[in-house]
C-alpha cells in the first residue's frame, strides 16, 4: 500500500506539469496579435447585438 500512496503523489506531479505546459501554450497563442485581433471581433460584435 505504501507503493500506491507513492504514485498519487506522481500522478499529481504529472498533472501539475501537464497543467503548466498547457497554461504555458495557451499564453503563447493569446499574446499573438491574430488571436488579439480575433477575440476583439468577437467581443465587438456581441456588444453591438441587439436584444
Amino acid at each position: 500500500e505504501a507503493r500506491e500512496a507513492g504514485m498519487t503523489t506522481a500522478e499529481y506531479a504529472v498533472g501539475t506539469i501537464a497543467a503548466c505546459a498547457f497554461a504555458a501554450l495557451l499564453l503563447a497563442i493569446a499574446q499573438s496579435g491574430g488571436i488579439e485581433s480575433l477575440v476583439t471581433k468577437v467581443i465587438k460584435v456581441a456588444l453591438s447585438v441587439s436584444l
